[in-house]
């Protein structure tokens, strides 16, 4: 029996599985920031403020169209027939059920920032519209709407696009979960030269620095929290960076354990709280208020959807010139900053569902959450200090930090819930670290499977200092301007990832669509008497496995053999008598692709209930006992749904074969020139 190649449990973990043409520059890039930052705190502020001045000067109307191009190109995929196509082989099953999977989307995407700006974003907007008056009814609707708009689609398309390049290229081409595997269908092998390693290198940098401002603001809102609750003096650096130590330390260990231990358990548990959380305001809160100022806050964003999309502020400046930079901008500025992180994770989770159930869960779970929790605190907080606080909670909201816990002050049990939110912040906390040390692994690694534990660990260490030194050099503003100055490259970027995974969709949706039957439905009547008996005698497992021995083996390796002679390079692996692994009783021939899909022809015994109706037995032990036949059901590289080959005879499996390669050739002719160059002085028929 040969070992197939990169088989599960064939190889033990390397000592690390670091890319270096990603990492070093990577590092060395994000080292220079840091060693500045640190050294030369005041150069390094005027040289973000400078930076941040020109990118929001000269490119808000590139980061104004190119995300809502994003959501535009969503919703025509998932209206389209590619939305039909899975994310994986069409027979692939979700790896994560439902719920585990809506709860990793929200955790992953936007938990610290939901607790930290819940209430200071709408509050914020309300006494500084961009167009209305402050402190009016009007301001009050138009915070809603512009906080709908910060949070809502827009946001998630950006994650949206990420995630369905990365999870279909990986799942349909076998590509690493990495940026470059989006541009295979514009640059094929090239992906793994210098244009590939610059694009992951981007991605790491632009991942970091989104995930050290989300670090920043968990650090100063936990620090807040507990200045309040406790009394604590927090307002020190030293116990800033001492809270990023402890959570950073506590995210390791969850990382380390794995996604599924880890992350996954953590995720759902975040959703339990904050629903406890968001239930607690929406019951102690105006409660009729804010059911209805629900249903309106989400007309009033319908409604206004589209001239918010593409609003610059071009002929009728905002009434703060600082308000579009400062707050919409910088919004599209972190979230796709934070897009090869997010993007890489839920790809990583959503693998068997199509492209259609990706885009819409993608975009209407996470936003109706979103939607409704900014309602509760938002509008609970205008009503609060409007009604009850009389502008108590106005006069300390440009401290943003405490602001959810001088809400807090005015709902019951006020120390127990400030508790509940400081465990859920240091749940997102953790949770945030996590995911980023495993997704940037991801990226470091070329998406290796492999890569030792202490990698992540790395990595979580990486993500601590990076949000610790920049909270010393500027807090927030020179976290918020690195973000604002790293996203551009990665926007550029996800743009061309669109036309990538547009060209590969179509060029998949084309293949599928050709004469490309199984060879069964071409039988001609030969063999009749032998399919007759295979018809009135379901076949057993013992049966497929001798048909897999004498029929299927001989076949592939008459066409191995044929190939190998025409100078290609041909594998054919036998595991019909394993029990273990993942390609257990399987038998495949393999062609391999360096730095492609391999072509591969499978086919592997596969049980699947007998029809009620054939069941003629008697006896339940009897019938019980018929409840399964066998098959032999072909499986390939390409994500294409297998079918039955019992009644093909030896030439009629290598026809079904040599269809399939063809197939396979067709993808592209850049594909079949580097396939076919890989056999020295071969030349095409």
């Amino acid at each position: 029996m040969n070992t197939p190649v990169n088989e599960p449990g064939a190889r033990t973990a390397p000592k690390t599985t670091f890319s270096a043409p990603v990492v070093v520059p990577a590092l060395l890039v994000l080292v220079a920031l840091l060693v500045l930052c640190g050294a030369f705190p005041a150069l390094a502020d005027r040289m973000f403020s400078r930076a941040q001045t020109w990118v929001v000067g000269h490119f808000d109307w590139f980061y104004t169209v190119i995300v809502t191009l994003f959501l535009l190109f969503l919703v025509l995929l998932a209206v389209s027939r590619y939305g039909d196509i899975r994310l994986g082989p069409d027979d692939a099953k979700p790896e994560f059920s439902f719920v585990s999977w809506t709860a990793m989307l929200f955790a992953a995407g936007m938990g610290i920032g939901l607790m930290y700006f819940g209430v200071g974003e709408p509050l914020q907007h309300y006494l500084n519209p961009p167009t209305q008056m402050a402190g009016t009814a009007g301001a009050a609707k138009e915070a809603l709407a512009s906080t709908f708009f910060h949070w809502g689609f827009h946001a998630w398309a950006i994650y949206g696009v990420m995630g369905l390049t990365l999870a279909y290229f990986g799942f349909r081409y076998n590509l690493p979960l990495t940026m470059r595997s989006g541009l295979y269908p514009l640059l094929q092998h090239r992906i793994n030269g210098p244009i590939g390693h610059g694009v992951d290198a981007f991605a790491l940098v632009g991942t970091i620095a989104g995930l050290a401002t989300t670090l920043g603001y968990g650090a100063m809102q936990l620090a807040a929290g507990l200045n309040l609750v406790t009394g604590w003096d927090t307002s020190t650096s030293a116990f800033r960076i001492g809270v990023i130590v402890g959570v950073v330390g506590l995210a390791a260990l969850s990382a380390a354990s794995g996604l599924d231990k880890g992350v996954r358990r953590l995720s759902e548990l975040n959703l339990i709280l904050t629903f406890v959380l968001l239930g607690f305001v929406l019951v102690c809160g105006p409660t009729v208020f804010l059911l209805q100022a629900f249903s309106e806050n989400i007309g009033h964003y319908a409604s206004e959807l589209i001239s918010m999309s593409l609003r610059t502020f071009a002929y009728e400046p905002a009434q703060d010139p600082q308000w579009f930079g400062g707050w919409t901008i910088l919004y599209w500025a972190w979230w796709i900053s934070w897009s090869p992180f997010v993007g890489m994770f839920i790809a990583r989770i959503s693998r068997g569902r199509t492209v259609r159930e990706f885009i819409i869960g993608v975009l209407l779970i996470p936003t109706a959450f979103n939607l409704l929790w900014m309602t509760a605190f938002g509008n609970g907080a205008i009503w609060i200090d409007t009604h009850v606080a009389q502008g108590a909670l106005a006069q300390s909201a440009g401290n943003v930090d405490a602001l959810l816990f001088r809400f807090f002050e005015y709902l019951p049990l006020t120390r127990a819930v400030s508790w509940l939110a400081i465990v859920l912040i240091a749940l997102f906390f953790v949770t945030s670290a996590d995911s980023g040390a495993y997704v940037v692994d991801a990226i470091a690694s070329r998406g290796d499977p492999q890569s030792p534990i202490w990698q992540r660990l790395f990595w979580a260490a990486v993500l601590g200092v990076t949000a610790v030194v920049l909270l010393l050099a500027g807090g927030l503003k020179a976290l918020q301007a690195m973000t604002l100055v790293a996203a551009m490259p990665v926007a550029a970027i996800m743009g061309v990832l669109c036309i990538g995974l547009w060209r590969g969709m179509k060029a998949d949706v084309t293949h599928a669509r050709q004469d490309l039957s199984p060879a069964t439905n071409f039988w001609t009547g030969q063999h009749w008497r032998k399919r007759l008996e295979l018809i009135v005698h379901q076949p057993s497992a013992s049966d497929v496995k001798s048909f897999l021995q004498k029929t299927v083996l001989p076949a592939m390796r008459d066409v191995a053999a044929e190939l190998q002679r025409q100078g290609v390079q041909v594998q054919v692996h036998d595991d019909s008598a394993s029990t273990e692994g993942t390609e257990a009783g399987t038998v495949r021939l393999v062609i391999p692709a360096p730095q492609l899909r391999d072509f591969v022809y499978g086919v592997r015994p596969l049980a699947r209930k007998l029809p009620g109706f054939m069941l003629t037995e008697v006896t339940d032990e009897a019938a019980n006992q018929r409840r399964h036949v066998v098959e032999p059901v072909t499986f390939f590289a390409d994500g294409r749904e297998g079918y039955d080959i019992q009644y093909l005879r030896h030439e009629e499996l290598i026809a079904d074969i040599l269809r399939n390669y063809e197939r396979y050739l067709s993808v592209s002719a850049d594909q079949r020139a580097v396939l076919l160059n890989r056999a020295p002085g071969h030349t095409e028929p």
